[in-house]
């Protein structure tokens, strides 16, 4: 088996504390790809050398760069993977698929447009680079969990889908993606929303919305409820419950109880055993990262796909876009901008600053 060549963009700097400015996502990869035989981390590149330094001499890296262009260009990698803000993530990824890497893998959300997102997506497809994007809960041992239930008809027809988290862009993305893997990867149909957004809020750089609802019906007729910004209530009771014609099934109830399931007729709840696990892990991304790797060296195609991202990413700007237009947004969608972003900027939302 080849040695696979990966190249990382954006090292960040490793923090105590991760906060909205800066998970140190690429340390996370690094780990993982050091974990998977045949493969090398031969460069890496941040617009900080102190930064890249420091990950170089982590991950005991050859290459440094302060463009990560001249890395792509000079190190020449198999695959890299983009652990930058969301704004830099469609440029970076055009500019990897043009310098003809094998695989591209980069942390969510997708992009800070819709037309970055569709356009990242075509390019990969186009130039046959396998693209995917760091939705890393599909790995989690309480969310396989609950789509083994699923699968085996215990709570019988799926009906709905509820979600309860921080915002839908940033950390929605990760619960909202769930519904795809628990619904087959089917598309949204419509979606009508509501946002309320006082008082400035970015994450990554990016606006994100205080508070929302969110209403979806997927094509197979399957509803979604996504509620956002409740502070120290709970709408939802839990993190992701899929709903059943015969049970149901919570996950994150109280942020602690990874899953648990009732069928219909039962009083009492089952928690199944994670060994540990949590919804947010340990393992999850060193698993996805084993797995987009095992895809890119098997010809066959991930979970992780842009493809898949897409369904996500859709329904996030289709959802502002129902704000901005006060009214169902029906799909495909037909805007290229963000339109959260886009209602600040034309003073239609006025939110506060942040420190007021």
């Amino acid at each position: 088996m080849d040695t696979l060549k990966v190249g990382i963009i954006g090292t960040g700097r490793k923090k105590e504390r991760p906060d909205r400015f800066g998970y140190a996502m690429a340390y996370e990869h690094a780990n993982s790809y050091q974990a998977i035989e045949n493969c090398e981390i031969v460069a890496c590149a941040d617009i900080s050398e102190e930064n890249a330094a420091a990950f170089a001499e982590t991950y005991d890296v050859a290459q440094t760069f302060t463009d990560y262009r001249a890395m792509l260009d000079e190190a020449r990698p198999d695959m890299v993977s983009i652990c930058t803000w969301m704004h830099l993530h469609e440029p970076m990824v055009l500019d990897a698929v043009a310098a003809g890497v094998k695989a591209i893998h980069c942390e969510k959300p997708m992009a800070d447009t819709w037309g970055g997102a569709k356009r990242m997506a075509e390019a990969a497809e186009k130039a046959g680079v396998q693209l995917t994007f760091n939705h890393q809960r599909r790995y989690g041992a309480p969310f396989m969990m609950a789509k083994r239930i699923l699968d085996e008809g215990r709570i019988g027809e799926l009906t709905r889908l509820e979600c309860e988290c921080g915002n839908i862009y940033d950390s929605g993305t990760h619960f909202m993606d769930m519904f795809s893997f628990f619904n087959g990867e089917q598309r949204a149909k419509w979606v009508l929303a509501q946002v309320d957004y006082r008082k400035e809020n970015k994450v990554f750089g990016a606006h994100c919305e205080n508070q929302q609802v969110v209403l979806t019906e997927y094509e197979n007729g399957v509803f979604g409820l996504i509620m956002t910004g409740a502070g120290g209530a709970s709408p939802v009771g839990c993190t992701d419950k899929l709903i059943g014609t015969e049970g149901v099934i919570e996950l994150g109830v109280n942020k602690a109880r990874a899953v648990r399931y009732r069928l219909a007729g039962e009083k009492e709840w089952t928690t199944p055993d994670t060994n540990g696990e949590s919804i947010h892990g340990p393992g999850f991304i060193e698993r996805a990262i084993a797995d987009v790797v095992a895809c890119l060296r098997e010809g066959r195609k991930c979970q992780l796909d842009a493809s898949n991202a897409l369904i996500v990413t859709e329904l996030i700007f289709g959802a502002y876009e129902s704000s901005r237009r006060r009214g169902r947004v029906d799909f495909p969608l037909d805007i290229e901008d963000n339109p959260l972003a886009a209602m600040v900027e034309s003073g239609d939302l006025q939110p506060a600053p942040a420190n007021a």
